[in-house]
């Protein structure tokens, strides 16, 4: 419960969310009781906070539910948003060393992911899956800024390991194989499109978008540019 008031800070966040949250439909007789103990023992815990970081974090009721009230400056999630935002102003006017630069800041805010080890219900799972994709969506655009400031060699450590990590993202395989043949790799990023072929294969019994074939096709011409 906690951790829902606080993704959702500053915005109100109705009993019947929160009872979502904790029970997925089948709340226990003693439902607002439960709540009211949650939120009981959360006022408790700022309460005895005292001066200091958390200062002017405070929890109220509201008519069928509840606001946390958080300054903006204690949210990663704000901070991340607002440098997201800055990159994406620099990207679009094409300044793209800048844009990198700003978008690398807002990832840097995330420190492994979200809410980690607290118990997801599935409201909170809607919400992190929200935050997980503009994550992705930012680092994108990272990428993308990287590669326009003309940073091919050094995004291919980079692009190797995500790829690694999410082998069925046809995006990020796209990317590896544009850096690696801007970096004079010809060979390994043909080779890198039969290893994607190979596992979208394997894992989904498909075969490459049109968009990553034609990738393939123009390096094997060598005649891609972007």
């Amino acid at each position: 419960m906690t951790g829902l008031l606080a993704l959702r800070a500053n915005h109100f966040v109705s009993i019947e969310t929160l009872s979502e949250e904790l029970w997925s439909g089948s709340p226990p007789r003693n439902e607002a009781t439960t709540i009211r103990t949650h939120v009981y023992n959360l006022r408790r815990v700022l309460s005895s906070s005292g001066p200091g970081p958390s200062s002017g974090v405070a929890l109220h009721t509201r008519p069928m539910g509840y606001q946390l009230s958080i300054p903006d400056e204690l949210l990663d999630v704000s901070r991340f948003d607002r440098l997201a935002r800055e990159g994406r102003a620099l990207f679009d006017t094409g300044r793209y060393a800048e844009s990198a630069e700003r978008l690398r800041a807002a990832l840097a805010v995330w420190r492994g992911s979200a809410l980690e080890g607290i118990p997801v219900g599935p409201v909170l799972s809607g919400h992190l899956a929200h935050l997980a994709e503009k994550r992705a969506r930012i680092l994108e655009l990272r990428i993308e800024a990287d590669m326009r400031s003309g940073r091919h060699r050094d995004l291919v450590p980079e692009l190797y390991e995500l790829v690694a990590t999410d082998p069925l993202n046809e995006w990020l395989q796209a990317q590896l194989m544009e850096v690696l043949h801007r970096s004079g790799r010809r060979g390994e990023a043909l080779r890198s499109f039969h290893d994607a072929r190979r596992c979208l294969d394997e894992q989904l019994g498909i075969e490459p978008s049109d968009d990553l074939h034609q990738t393939y096709l123009q390096i094997l011409s060598s005649g891609y540019q972007r």
